[in-house]
């Protein structure tokens, strides 16, 4: 006989399109019950570093993204359950509208998360100029798929009791959903947007305070005893069978996995090979300006037998001792005159690179391996580690999600291998030699770095605008692994 997915206490908080409020409404949940000594999980459904930086601060533990285009629905199972095991409840805030995704059937929506989770939704409702329409927009989103279980509503941004009570009045006539509470218009200078949305904690000097003011709005205006016992009375009425299938590592390929368990698995051997007893150690550019990692990734790399050692460009003139780097994206360019400053880094890293140091870059951190960042007229030296001149533009230049296929041979991707990944850059490629390297991948989907092309490479540096969850892609931590090794040893 089949069995059923386990039922994990919890909801996903999503809304009718993006920019009505979930972020700051699930933070506030999120703080609050964590502050009430409810263990919360935080997920972030899609590829989003920033929301999810967010949602780690307001649940106190590493916040771990969702998303059925970079994974398979097995693999996404079992990120949720084996990081939830230890929780009381768990909060994944959606993405965009409830159902969008990037195909008819809504494959990789915020609704289809919900539903092979087994997860309610509370629905965010931004009420602004509009009272009736509400119950409308409601009434047809509990028709558009039945088989979704909508929790409630929390109306945002209204103007006042009258028009709360207006919209109230309207849901209970037409749609009969519990209102859990009523938000209003709240001042953006506790939540700052730029980009993708809120700004990242690292780069937020008040971070906690803005937590601790979405706690208190969650608190004020939601009622948070009446929301946690519907996703307990919710979780309860679905039948709770453990899926088939045993633990599985971070490494495993899902791709023909049917199901995940949920038991806590054992220590995941590393994949040193035999006779390595002591794993590589990987650098880690991370600070202010390169924060921009999914845990996801950093502990594949330690299951796979790294140690990590974080470094900061911004704050760092010598590179200490590693047997590879990983650079992640940010920012660079609203540090470009410190991260210019910092001469003895830059010329460092050049030197480590020449002497084929493995190093491997997204985005940000592509920027910086570059020659050049030019900002308003202004010229910054960046590490001059690979032959390409950066400018920003003021619209998104590449934005959405990628698929790539792997046509030349490099150290960290298999040729004829696809990967899926998602990119998102406001950077633009000046200038490029392209007889300085070669690109390994060509798009299938997405803008990629000049010419449907991407993953500029030359001997063991690696640089492309893809970020890629290592979930999703098991072979890139150990062939990270793989060149430490081969560097440590040479």
């Amino acid at each position: 006989m089949q069995q059923m997915k386990k039922t994990v206490p919890g909801l996903v908080v999503a809304g009718l399109r993006g920019g009505s409020g979930k972020t700051v409404i699930s933070l506030g949940i999120a703080a609050a019950w964590s502050n009430s000594e409810i263990e919360v999980a935080p997920f972030k459904k899609g590829p989003d570093y920033i929301d999810a930086g967010w949602l780690s601060l307001a649940a106190g533990r590493s916040c771990y993204n969702l998303d059925t285009y970079l994974c398979t629905p097995p693999q996404v199972e079992h990120s949720f359950y084996s990081h939830c095991r230890d929780c009381d409840i768990s909060v994944v805030e959606g993405n965009r509208g409830l159902f969008d995704g990037i195909d008819l059937e809504g494959r990789t929506s915020t609704a289809e998360l919900a539903k092979l989770l087994n997860l309610p939704v509370l629905l965010v409702l931004d009420c602004t100029k509009s009272t009736r329409t509400m119950a409308a927009l409601l009434l047809g989103c509990m028709h558009f798929d039945p088989d979704l279980t909508i929790l409630g509503v929390v109306l945002n941004r209204v103007a006042g009791k009258r028009h709360e009570n207006k919209v109230r009045d309207n849901i209970k006539q037409f749609c009969d959903l519990p209102v859990f509470g009523a938000v209003p218009k709240l001042s953006a200078r506790d939540f700052p947007e730029r980009h993708m949305g809120l700004v990242p904690i690292e780069e937020h000097s008040l971070a906690m305070d803005s937590v601790t003011a979405a706690a208190k709005v969650a608190r004020e205006y939601i009622d948070l005893d009446r929301l946690h016992q519907a996703c307990m009375e919710t979780a309860s009425r679905v039948p709770s069978r453990e899926p088939l299938g045993k633990a599985v590592s971070p490494s495993q390929d899902f791709s023909t996995a049917a199901t995940v368990s949920t038991a806590r698995p054992a220590s995941t051997p590393s994949s040193l090979p035999k006779g390595e007893a002591d794993g590589p150690v990987v650098g880690i550019i991370k600070d202010s300006a390169f924060q921009f990692y999914y845990p996801d990734n950093l502990e594949a790399l330690e299951a796979s037998g790294a140690k990590l050692r974080y470094i900061s460009p911004l704050k760092e003139s010598v590179i200490p001792h590693v047997d590879a780097i990983y650079m992640g994206g940010g920012f660079p360019e609203t540090h470009a005159p410190q991260l210019a400053a910092n001469k003895g880094f830059r010329e460092n890293l050049r030197n480590l690179a020449s002497q084929g140091l493995p190093i491997y870059a997204e985005c940000g951190g592509f920027i910086f391996l570059g020659e050049s960042l030019l900002l308003d007229g202004v010229s910054y030296d960046m590490a001059g580690v690979l032959p390409v001149h950066f400018g920003l533009s003021k619209r998104p230049v590449g934005h959405g999600y990628t698929q790539v296929k792997v046509v030349e041979d490099n150290p960290y991707f298999k040729k004829g291998e696809t990967i899926k990944g998602h990119e998102f850059r406001y950077s633009t490629v000046l200038d490029l030699d392209p007889t300085q390297g070669s690109m390994a991948f060509a798009m299938d989907r997405g803008k990629g770095i000049v010419n449907k092309q991407d993953g500029f490479f030359r001997d063991n540096v690696f640089a492309t605008y893809t970020h890629i969850l290592a979930s999703g892609t098991p072979s890139w931590a150990e062939s990270i692994i793989r060149q430490a090794l081969a560097y440590r040893n040479r």
